[in-house]
């Protein structure tokens, strides 16, 4: 199959060797320590592609595998369906090829982690502090790969925060606030949508009047949620109205057209509840109608992932993050708006209207993100780190599909 063994004195190098002999889309099939370095047995595109054909015609009902993506990273196996009529042997090469995609994920990902912490400890003891403090293996790796050695622990560590606060995307202060439009504020239920509306409407009762802002709610369900949120409204002045179907949202919209800000209170739903398609469809019966993502400081990144995959559609990245106030580490938030590119509008830290909602401030949230945890034993150790980076997650700036 053409395959070739490639060496070099880092893994950098000879990942360089072979994408110059096969290409971007080569496979890595194997690595080794060697005495001098790095050894890795690579395969051509093709003969991948040549495998897959051969497996794909021996099991025609079976969809086609994705070609394999550019070096380092991998396309994500895709599980083929069962079928009674299919062949055998077809299948368990495909299932075969799936196994090594995932398994090169992790012996890459190891690899770069065994190479740092031979050149540059002290950027592998960040990568630590990273992961430690809650940002993503992947976030926390493409941070610290390229860190220059021979640099003091302080110099790396400024570098780290300097990358992240240009990274991280806030949006212009009070943009939403300023600028005016309709908001619907989605999340799961406990995230704070009720009191955040509140809140921001609240600063906009402040700073342009009660007659420039509206609320409206789709929660027709929570009587309480209903009754507090008409408490918040009479005592801010504003109208709000129940909706619970498109066309009564149509109407709203059209009542409310002269309103600077309108404020749209949703339903709280498990990012597991198929109910989330049916909210979604009723706010796309106002096509102005922008949606902000509340997402939960307090949860890990895996439940934000869920939220972000099930609430988050293109052209409508913005988010707020709220509970700071009773987060040990406010990394996983930020790790998922750096992951995902959601745009930070405001962070709320407690019940408090109109005060417990702020501007988003960087350096503040990158203190809170890098302190060290209280309890040393979560600190992962040096030669834990290849295991924990070789976790799949999406890398930093890539969108959730």
């Amino acid at each position: 199959m053409n395959a070739r063994r490639f060496s070099g004195r880092t893994s950098r190098e000879v990942l360089q060797k072979v994408k110059n002999a096969f290409g971007p889309d080569a496979m890595i099939v194997a690595n080794n320590a060697v005495a001098d370095g790095v050894e890795v047995l690579a395969l051509p595109a093709q003969a991948l592609d040549a495998a897959i054909s051969a497996a794909s015609a021996a099991a025609p009902v079976m969809p086609a595998l994705p070609a394999a993506s550019a070096l380092p990273r991998l396309a994500p196996a895709v599980a083929a369906p069962p079928s009674a009529g299919g062949d055998l042997q077809g299948r368990e090469i495909l299932e075969e090829i799936q196994r090594m995609r995932g398994l090169l994920q992790a012996e890459l990902a190891a690899l770069s982690v065994n190479d740092l912490r031979r050149r540059n400890p002290v950027a592998t003891a960040l990568l630590g502090d990273l992961m430690a403090a809650g940002f993503s293996p992947s976030t926390a790796r493409a941070l610290t790969l390229k860190l220059p050695s021979g640099e003091s622990e302080e110099v790396a560590r400024r570098r780290v925060i300097a990358a992240v606060e240009q990274k991280l995307p806030i949006a212009p202060a009070d943009e939403m606030i300023e600028r005016g439009g309709v908001y619907a504020l989605v999340g799961p239920t406990g995230v704070g949508k009720t009191t955040t509306v509140a809140k921001l409407a609240a600063r906009a009762v402040v700073r342009h009047g009660a007659a420039s802002v509206a609320l409206l709610t789709t929660d027709s369900f929570r009587i309480a949620g209903q009754d507090q949120l008409r408490i918040y409204a009479g005592i801010l002045g504003v109208p709000v109205h129940t909706v619970k179907d498109g066309a009564a949202l149509a109407r709203a919209l059209a009542e409310f057209g002269e309103r600077r800000l309108v404020l749209i209170d949703t339903m709280g739903l498990s990012q597991r509840d198929r109910q989330v398609a049916d909210q979604t469809a009723l706010l796309a019966a106002g096509p102005q109608v922008q949606r902000l993502l509340l997402l939960n400081a307090t949860a890990s990144g895996a439940t934000l992932d869920e939220v972000i995959s099930a609430y988050v559609s293109p052209g409508h990245p913005g988010c707020i993050i709220t509970k700071v106030d009773e987060a040990a580490s406010v990394a996983p938030a930020l790790d998922a708006c750096l992951r995902h590119d959601l745009m930070l509008h405001y962070v709320t830290n407690g019940q408090r209207v109109p005060e417990d909602v702020h501007l988003p401030n960087r350096s503040y949230l990158l203190h809170r993100a890098l302190r060290s945890p209280a309890d040393p034993g979560l600190r992962p150790h040096a030669e834990d780190l290849p295991l924990l980076v070789a976790a799949r997650q999406p890398a930093l700036g890539e969108r959730h599909a």
